[in-house]
């Protein structure tokens, strides 16, 4: 099917209280596989590439033009998009590649200076039709960074979407970017006050260190835009230690990256199951739980 815009698939899913899965590709199997685990869950989906994944591959165009490919062939809605981009420039590229939306992430700077640089690339990305999420005040994790203490100020935070006319708000409410484990504490209560001063989608960041029953809870509170990186990542290379731990004569590439594909898929779908798709059912913002 075509290739779907991420404002679609977000205003659909805060109509239906549902949380929306953006999950991160590296290799072409991640991107196969997040669109087969959406199709199992009969969801819409976002697949996204990272600046640190477009320094991996040398460039953005040829891990864009795979994941685009991929996206225009899913059986259910997928959106493309590109994940904490420092550069005003990457952003231009990936527009003109064809996403449909990008995050432009100008957390480390000022804020005056972060408000300006938002803005000039939001104002930039709209006369194209595309899609812009922003952060304000770092999340915490990254370049190896824990700091789940990071929180971001609900004013602040109207003041920001207001002055910079971002679609969608990356906000600091107790993840980390890269955690092992699922056990961040999250502050549903600062994700209801973000909810209810900033009129645009709340995104959360560093999801794989929360449990599946806080990322109800979460999207129970507010929450649209559910990032998933690290999830996927130890699901993947699980899958592959065991199969090369089971066949240790393999050479053929496709024994095992096979097997990792297989284990993001069934990953994905029940990520998605937990936020509100399939026989799961919806995730009630009157219930946070």
């Amino acid at each position: 099917m075509p290739l779907a815009r991420t404002t679609d698939i977000l205003t659909a899913a805060a109509r239906d209280r549902r949380g929306v899965g953006a999950f991160n590709v590296v290799q072409l199997e991640h991107g196969q596989a997040i669109v087969s685990g959406a199709a199992r869950a009969g969801a819409p989906v976002i697949l996204q590439i990272s600046q640190n994944t477009v320094r991996y591959h040398g460039g953005l165009e040829p891990v864009a033009l795979a994941t685009l490919s991929i996206a225009r062939h899913a059986a259910v809605p997928a959106a493309v998009h590109l994940d904490h981009a420092g550069s005003p420039e990457l952003v231009q590229e990936a527009v003109r590649l064809g996403f449909t939306s990008v995050m432009f992430d100008g957390s480390s700077l000022p804020y005056a200076a972060n408000v300006a640089a938002t803005a000039e690339v939001a104002a930039r990305c709209h006369a194209r039709g595309v899609w812009v999420e922003a952060e304000l005040g770092e999340v915490g994790g990254k370049d190896g960074v824990h700091a789940p203490g990071a929180r971001t100020d609900p004013e602040e935070a109207a003041s920001f979407v207001g002055a910079t006319k971002v679609d969608a708000l990356a906000v600091a409410v107790g993840t980390s970017h890269a955690m092992l484990t699922q056990d961040a504490a999250l502050d549903f209560e600062l994700v209801r006050r973000l909810g209810t001063h900033v009129d645009v989608p709340l995104v959360l960041h560093g999801s794989s260190g929360v449990s599946d029953a806080d990322l109800r809870r979460a999207v129970a509170a507010g929450i649209t835009k559910v990032n998933i990186a690290t999830r996927l990542s130890k699901a993947f290379t699980a899958a592959v230690r065991a199969c090369l731990d089971d066949n240790p004569s393999v050479v053929d590439t496709r024994a095992y990256l096979g097997e990792a594909r297989e284990a993001v898929a069934t990953e994905v779908h029940s990520v998605l199951g937990v936020l509100g798709h399939g026989p799961m059912g919806s995730a009630s913002r009157t219930s946070p739980g």
